[in-house]
């Protein structure tokens, strides 16, 4: 791989859904679903990287219920994935979702007439709304599901027995119509992981899913304009990133929400999504509708920067292993809006990015910055 250009593997439609495998232990891979208005003709790609032959190599799977919006990997199980997807009836458009599940013998036992492999099984999600934003699987509860569906939380439960049922459990939020549909959703790592954070316009809202209706904490007015996305620091207690339509990124600390620990303003338009890097938390992915990716170094906010701090004062040994904050490098190879960012769950040094016009580009952390940590 060219580290400056990065590797590129280009789909035919449009696309805006990403998410890496993360059940994988070993292997570079990532999931890509298309986001075509003829919903024969949607897909999902699974894509594995071999560093070694700086090769992609690709499992096409159908996906005809419709044109994909928002997809996520299951964290307990590498051959299942949730999807949000547009079901037209007449003139009538809702989002629906569904849990997609492949098995090593899929491709097996697939036809051999067929264009795309199939799916092992389908469970799609009783929805009671119209919009679902996305769904989200519990870190540590295999069981359980949070689906954001209009300006509701809803829990799902998975029963298993001869068939696998989804049944909600608990709603949190609000049942009005007249309150505007959450932006999106996520759980959080922290407390117990028993938070499901929520955007809400331009406003945090994190709920206690043990009390439905628990407002836990909120931050009021975190982005100028709609939030469009956050990241939960796995390393780092309470802390929170998030961009948004004026451009910024912002790192909070959940226990003092009146002003933002961390704030950068270097994309020129909409911020579609932030990731914290998983291993070395001091770096931030962001991508945008400026048609850029942008690493970013948070290194005064990291817990990098408490461990650091924390052997100095133990053993008066100097170790410079934190970066200066501030943006790191561009990535302007894509053309098109760049809706999804993701870290790989295996190498903390790739990542992948896609933009709407059905680009892929995967990159890595340019080896000066990558030194600098590790050594």
């Amino acid at each position: 791989m060219d580290e400056s250009l990065g590797q590129i593997y280009g789909l035919e439609l449009q696309a805006r859904a990403l998410a890496p495998q993360l059940g994988e232990p070993n292997e570079v891979r990532f999931f890509i679903a298309t986001n075509s208005l003829k919903p024969s003709t949607n897909q999902v790609h699974l894509l594995e990287f071999n560093e070694e032959k700086s090769t992609i190599n690709a499992k096409i799977f159908e996906h005809s219920m419709g044109e994909v919006w928002k997809m996520n990997a299951n964290p307990h199980d590498p051959y299942e994935i949730s999807t949000c997807y547009n079901e037209q009836n007449g003139n009538i458009i809702r989002t629906k979702a569904a849990v997609l599940r492949y098995s090593d013998e899929t491709e097996e036992k697939n036809e051999i007439k067929s264009e795309y492999l199939h799916w092992s099984n389908v469970d799609l999600l009783n929805i009671n709304g119209e919009k679902v934003k996305t769904v989200e699987f519990h870190p540590h509860q295999k069981e359980k599901l949070a689906c954001v569906i209009d300006n509701r939380v809803v829990l799902y439960d998975r029963v298993k027995g001869k068939d696998t049922q989804i049944a909600e459990v608990l709603s949190a939020g609000s049942s009005s119509k007249h309150i505007n549909a959450f932006n999106c959703g996520k759980w959080s790592l922290h407390h117990q992981c028993q938070q499901f954070v929520t955007l809400h316009e331009s406003h945090i809202k994190a709920y206690d899913i043990r009390d439905q209706n628990h407002l836990a904490w909120s931050i009021e007015d975190a982005h100028g304009q709609f939030v469009r996305d956050l990241d939960c620091n796995p390393n780092k207690q309470c802390h929170f990133v998030t961009g948004g339509d004026d451009g910024f990124i912002k790192i909070w600390d959940c226990r003092n929400p009146k002003e933002a620990v961390f704030v950068r303003n270097d994309h020129s338009h909409w911020v579609w999504s932030v990731r914290f890097n998983t291993f070395h938390d001091q770096l931030l992915l962001s991508s945008s509708s400026d048609c850029k990716v942008l690493l970013t170094s948070a290194s005064s906010v990291s817990s990098e920067a408490t461990n650091v701090n924390s052997e100095l004062s133990n053993s008066g040994v100097e170790e410079c292993k934190v970066l200066p904050d501030g943006l790191l490098q561009t990535f302007e190879q894509h053309e098109d809006s760049v809706y999804c960012v993701e870290w790989s769950n295996v190498d903390p040094w790739i990542f992948a990015s896609l933009s709407y016009d059905g680009r892929l580009l995967l990159s890595k952390v340019p080896k000066q910055y990558k030194y600098q940590i590790i050594l």
